[in-house]
């Protein structure tokens, strides 16, 4: 994957994040709030003749208000698949829509719909429940990485992958090796070579296997997990088999007691903490970077007024963000048209602000999302967006310490 289009892929993971918490906020007073997952190979004809029947069946809802909710959601459900032709959009698409609680009895309509997510929708479904269902789309965000998996033994291999949480099962093959008993008539020492040549070739089976799955995506992989008992895996990894550059993603071997699809997700499970490490080693590579340029040098920039100021200059290399970061970026203007900017809390009031120009009062001229605003900046100069987790200790400080945002320079500005 391409920096740009990395940078693409966290905006769009993003964008989403936002819209899920948002959805999360939501209640319905009742099973009034409905959501549709719809694949990419699914005809829109087919999910609006279903919205259709759905909207037939809930004429039989006893509550009036449910009803009527329900009714309202769906209906607005198939105004905006009529701008779908046959087919929805690569990857597929979710809708939400119904009426949730606003206080007082009253209640308010949402209905979002969100496009192409991270990851491909793999069925169609249709809920309906007091809340909305965000958990398929919170797993896509959650998914991290692409690994190779190999398990193997002298009797089976298997070979797939693990794409962020997702353990996908590609290839499987079965070995010619004899057992260690010898048959009759054969001396020992012919037999015991008939069984390492057997044993060569099936894991040169096993290796092509491999590489053919794993080579082609060799530039967007993360690494390659091996598992099987020793000496096995051992055999195979020392032995070189596998392609050069994918013998040189291996991350480690790890004991595993069965080769099946079901020794795929052991293996995964047996390497949770090398991949816990290795999901995180970028953020904590270039945390340690500014942490360096902090103490050391003069390349560090953090906090919303100093890293904004940089960004405007074209002066900041790479931004980082906390994954955590919730604020909101108020533009304020003052009679003499002086403009300011201030970070507040996520939807808080807006508060009294004086021009530090010329000491009048400014107005609230604009609101918008503060890593918005900050990546809308960024991508007009050229500069990379990082967002950095808070799993780990200088993850958490970028946002108790320096308010979840800081930069890496490319030159000295002294702001």
């Amino acid at each position: 994957m391409s920096e740009q289009q990395s940078e693409q892929s966290d905006k769009q993971k993003y964008e989403f994040r936002k819209v899920i918490e948002d959805l999360k906020d939501y209640r319905g007073s009742g099973t009034q709030l409905v959501s549709i997952y719809i694949p990419e190979d699914k005809l829109v004809s087919d999910v609006v003749a279903h919205v259709t029947q759905e909207h037939s069946e809930a004429s039989n809802i006893k509550s009036k208000q449910t009803r009527t909710n329900v009714q309202d959601a769906l209906t607005s459900i198939k105004d905006r698949l009529r701008y779908y032709d046959t087919h929805p959009p690569e990857k597929g698409m979710v809708i939400f829509s119904g009426a949730f609680d606003v206080g007082g009895g009253q209640t308010d309509m949402v209905t979002k719909v969100l496009e192409s997510p991270p990851d491909p929708i793999q069925s169609f479904r249709y809920h309906c429940d007091s809340e909305f269902l965000t958990e398929p789309l919170e797993e896509m965000l959650a998914d991290k990485g692409l690994f190779g998996l190999i398990v193997l033994d002298r009797r089976e291999a298997n070979v797939g992958w693990l794409k962020g949480k997702r353990v996908e099962p590609v290839k499987s093959a079965s070995s010619l090796v004899p057992g260690k008993q010898r048959k009759g008539g054969q001396s020992a020492q012919r037999f015991a070579r008939l069984r390492l040549e057997a044993i060569d070739n099936f894991y040169q089976e096993v290796a092509e296997m491999a590489n053919d799955l794993f080579v082609p995506e060799r530039h967007d992989l993360d690494g390659v997990l091996v598992g099987g008992p020793s000496p096995t895996k051992d055999e195979f990894l020392d032995g070189d088999y596998l392609h050069h550059e994918i013998g040189d993603m291996v991350l480690g071997k790890f004991d595993v007691a069965y080769t099946d699809e079901s020794g795929l997700y052991d293996l995964v499970d047996a390497a949770q903490e090398v991949l816990s490490e290795h999901e995180m080693l970028e953020d904590k590579q270039v945390m340690e970077e500014f942490f360096k340029e902090l103490h050391n040098g003069d390349l560090a920039t953090y906090g919303f007024q100093q890293t904004r100021k940089n960004l405007v200059m074209g002066a900041v290399d790479r931004l980082l963000i906390s994954e955590d970061l919730r604020k909101d970026a108020i533009t304020f203007e003052c009679p003499e048209g002086h403009e300011e900017f201030e970070l507040v809390a996520r939807r808080a009031d807006t508060p009294e602000h004086t021009c530090s120009r010329c000491g009048e009062d400014a107005a609230e001229v604009d609101r918008e999302d503060a890593i918005d605003h900050l990546m809308t900046i960024a991508e007009q100069r050229g500069t990379e967006t990082l967002f950095v987790s808070t799993d780990f200790e200088k993850g958490e400080q970028l946002v108790n310490a320096f308010g979840g945002i800081a930069g890496l320079l490319r030159y000295s500005t002294g702001v």
